[in-house]
């Protein structure tokens, strides 16, 4: 794409950005909500015109995009998707079973009508039929929204062998990471790609604009010192000659303007302390719903206590978010009770809550409605933290999309004072930044936490025990997520792991040889990780020393009084902890990654000298 610009309504998009996708590159499309990621791919297909520039794509190449509109005519799901196989492949239905089974459907479910399935479902329909089209290019929006843990790392597999090229949108940073090779981003209606994650984009994204803050703040000054020379010497005859001289480098000086201000969501929970350490009791907790349906968790006994967070986990139809609204009173149980300690507060953000907002009122009175002792600038600026702002709070609920109702939702929990959270996957319609920053609140979050996501990043930061939905029920683990596939593991992968063949009796000389190549193997595949470790350690090096050379200087001018050069050096401190904090993050994430080969293959010669 070639110079191209797009505007809606007055608003521009983006201008004048250009960008070329590689073979076999896999890109992350990040950017704040509204900035145009979903308009881009629409333009890549075609269904949107540009305003400028031109778009080149090969002749006869083929582009899959994964559509949120449903249409389907056919009377099964398998049926449905075998036509999105070409000619040549009509017959080779197994192509379809095996990708509808990654993705959680089962042979009565593939024999089903598509039609009697939840949005949910139908969304993994379509998205089979998108991976079925064999395209050169997919084109993937959101398709992490509504798959479980499970199919999430199905699908994660099969993009990182898929042979074309490949676009995603998602708010999962995990995922996206683990499955990209170059990340492309708009921001302030531009657009930067580089080679790597998100970590690093954003990294270089911080330190550019910085670099840009810093070019204008020195800019500035220096107009202003020339602006003083000419204002004091113009009018005195020796003089004038260099005055004039500094007005004409005046004009000729380039305008830096201020950085367009980005919308960001914020999160900042109403905690109310409750004295007792355990806040609820669940005991001997069974539901089904009617007498002939299948029991979907019976004999449950748990306790959360104040600082727990408990992540529910399974497979989609489990009865995941059934638990959530048995727990929060909205669906009364079979046997067994609940018992809350008096101080409860409870916060609740289900799937079927946004079902309930008042069609007829504004965000702002939805809001005030979870809490009317809110002052009208508190209910403002909750408005304006799920990016509501202005005039934007006096929307009605009615003429909302589905993504901003979901912040709506989440507005009412800001506004609500709790010490116990419920949330069925919070991070939908969020972007990445959003999820970071409500991941980062949660986990200083006083009270206790019960949490229902697919979303592995956020279980491994926030879970310290989980409640898992297996064939047969529900069962609780005591221990975090890392220690769950480590001890047990999803039953589907393991059935793959207990498929395979047992290793033939191998010669002393065949030991050898294959310890070599394991070893050889080990270097290529962590050499970059080390060289990447050693490089961020010198970084991290140098930048914290520049941190204290600001602490240092601001220490010396606090007395001055020189409110600009302190705000200036403060702007900058904030900036560099940002991107030490994700060099930080990065570095850690590496160091993992690089612990998880090394142990791989450590316990492979293990296995090999035995």
């Amino acid at each position: 794409m070639s110079n191209i610009s797009k505007s809606f309504g007055g608003q521009t998009l983006y201008e004048d950005i250009s960008f070329t996708i590689g073979s076999k590159e896999r890109v992350g499309l990040v950017g704040r909500n509204g900035s145009g990621k979903s308009t881009l791919f629409k333009i890549i297909t075609g269904e949107l015109a540009l305003d400028a520039g031109s778009m080149n794509i090969p002749k006869s190449y083929k582009i899959g995009y994964l559509r949120q509109h449903l249409d389907f005519n056919k009377a099964s799901v398998l049926e449905e998707c075998v036509e999105s196989l070409s000619d040549d492949e009509k017959f080779d239905h197994y192509k379809a079973e095996k990708i509808l089974s990654g993705l959680g459907f089962s042979e009565e479910d593939m024999s089903s009508d598509p039609n009697s399935f939840s949005g949910g479902y139908q969304i993994r329909i379509n998205l089979a039929k998108c991976l079925l089209e064999n395209p050169h290019l997919l084109l993937l929006d959101e398709p992490t929204n509504y798959l479980d843990i499970v199919s999430l790392r199905w699908l994660k597999g099969f993009l990182k062998s898929f042979q074309g090229e490949v676009v995603i949108i998602t708010h999962d940073r995990d995922f996206m990471d683990d499955v990209i090779t170059h990340t492309m981003g708009i921001s302030r209606g531009r657009l930067k790609k580089i080679k790597g994650t998100t970590i690093k984009f954003y990294e270089q994204l911080l330190e550019e604009e910085m670099l840009y803050e810093q070019t204008r703040a020195n800019q500035d000054k220096k107009k202003k010192d020339l602006m003083a020379f000419v204002d004091r010497f113009r009018a005195k005859a020796s003089k004038a000659t260099q005055a004039q001289s500094r007005l004409k480098q005046l004009g000729k000086m380039e305008t830096l303007g201020e950085l367009q201000k980005e919308g960001n969501m914020g999160f900042s929970f109403r905690y109310v302390d409750c004295p007792g350490k355990v806040i609820a009791n669940i005991n001997d907790l069974s539901f089904s719903y009617g007498e002939n349906e299948d029991i979907l968790f019976k004999d449950l006994n748990f306790s959360i206590k104040k600082n727990d967070c408990i992540g529910i986990i399974g497979k989609n139809g489990k009865g995941k978010s059934t638990l959530l609204n048995v727990m929060t009173k909205e669906l009364k149980e079979n046997t067994g009770e609940i018992k809350y300690h008096p101080s409860t507060q409870i916060g609740h953000f289900g799937q079927t809550n946004i079902n309930r907002l008042s069609e007829k009122i504004t965000i702002a009175e939805e809001i005030r409605s979870s809490n009317t002792d809110l002052s009208f600038s508190d209910v403002r600026s909750i408005c304006g933290s799920m990016m509501f702002e202005g005039d934007l709070a006096d929307k009605k609920i009615s003429v909302l999309s589905g993504g901003e109702k979901s912040r709506v939702m989440l507005g009412k929990i800001l506004a609500h004072k709790s010490n116990i959270l419920f949330l069925d996957e919070p991070t939908n319609h969020l972007d990445i930044e959003a999820v970071e920053t409500l991941c980062e609140k949660l986990e200083n979050f006083p009270g206790a936490i019960v949490l229902v996501t697919h979303n592995e990043m956020i279980l491994r930061r926030l879970a310290n025990r989980l409640v898992l939905f297996r064939s047969g029920g529900a069962e609780v683990f005591e221990g975090n997520y890392d220690e769950f596939l480590e001890k047990i593991g999803w039953e589907e992968e393991v059935v793959e792991k207990g498929m395979e063949k047992p290793r033939e009796t191998l010669s002393y000389a065949q030991v050898k040889k294959l310890k070599s190549e394991l070893i050889s193997n080990r270097s290529k595949e962590t050499k970059h990780l080390k060289k990447k470790m050693d490089q961020l350690e010198v970084d991290i090096f140098a930048k914290e020393e520049k941190v204290d050379d600001i602490n240092s200087e601001l220490l010396e001018i606090s007395a001055s009084g020189d409110g600009k050069r302190i705000s200036e050096l403060s702007r900058n401190l904030g900036t560099l902890q940002k991107v030490l904090d994700l060099e930080y993050t990065e570095l850690s994430d590496i160091t993992d990654e690089y612990q998880v080969i090394m142990d791989d293959y450590e316990g492979k010669i293990s296995e090999l000298e035995q």
